[in-house]
């Protein structure tokens, strides 16, 4: 079975390490025979540093499915140049903070003590002009106004809120979550997550948990606190496996 897992609020809640008992039962999903993808909206250069080295070459899916990963090699959907000329339009007539990714390099303006500012990988990448970024695969906007939103809706885009963190995120239309993972060829699969943007995988997976009380818990399965994550992974674990070995019985 494919295991889905957003990573910030999901797996990890300090913005920088997954706690012990969790990797542990990750592992123990991939002994199992189970494959383990991650899907977050932080692009590759920011995801891979958070989870054990022994995924690092597994299946990724990054800024919310415009970065892929498998075997390491990464593939990225990007805005057009005619697009991306007018978000670098509305971002100077609105005087807007921003971060931008590119394929590895990112631009940003905003507050250097926001979360996403340091969950940034800054040590192999670098913070250039938006102009000189090419190409830009994602664009986060923080505080938009009600005027920014409504131009924003003319845009052929994909647009995540972020309403914690008052900010939105941009993406290439039709580009979410589960379009990453059917870019990998992954059609079935278990989902956790947490916020807005793992929507569409709880829509889309054949069991979807939701960590925490954002008002995306709606739309999944079951809804778990943060302290229940490694017991419930496990006991879908065991589930999946009773499942899969009725199969091969029954066959």
């Amino acid at each position: 079975m494919n295991f889905v897992f957003d990573l910030d609020g999901t797996l990890c809640f300090d913005g920088k390490s997954i706690d012990a008992e969790i990797i542990q039962v990750l592992q123990e999903l991939k002994l199992a025979g189970h494959q383990v993808i991650f899907a977050s909206a932080r692009p590759i250069r920011d995801l891979v540093p958070v989870i054990p080295k022994s995924f690092h070459e597994g299946l990724l899916v990054g800024g919310n499915g415009t970065f892929t990963s498998e075997h390491g090699k990464i593939q990225v959907t990007h805005f057009e140049q005619q697009l991306l000329d007018k978000f670098i339009s509305l971002v100077h007539q609105y005087q807007l903070n921003y971060l931008a990714d590119g394929e590895w390099d990112y631009a940003y303006t905003g507050d250097i003590s926001h979360p996403i500012y340091l969950n940034i990988d800054r040590t192999n990448s670098s913070n250039i002009p938006l102009e000189q970024l090419q190409p830009v695969c994602k664009l986060v906007i923080f505080e938009p106004s009600e005027e920014v939103l409504e131009l924003l809706e003319t845009f052929p885009v994909t647009v995540t809120h972020y309403k914690s963190e008052h900010a939105i995120d941009i993406s290439p239309l039709g580009i979410n979550k589960v379009r990453g993972l059917h870019m990998l060829n992954i059609q079935q699969f278990i989902a956790f997550g947490n916020d807005s943007n793992d929507q569409c995988l709880f829509e889309q997976a054949i069991h979807s948990v939701c960590v925490g009380n954002n008002d995306v818990k709606r739309f999944a399965k079951e809804n778990i606190e943060r302290t229940d994550v490694a017991e419930k992974i496990r006991s879908l674990m065991r589930m999946y496996h009773r499942e899969d070995s009725s199969t091969v019985v029954n066959n």
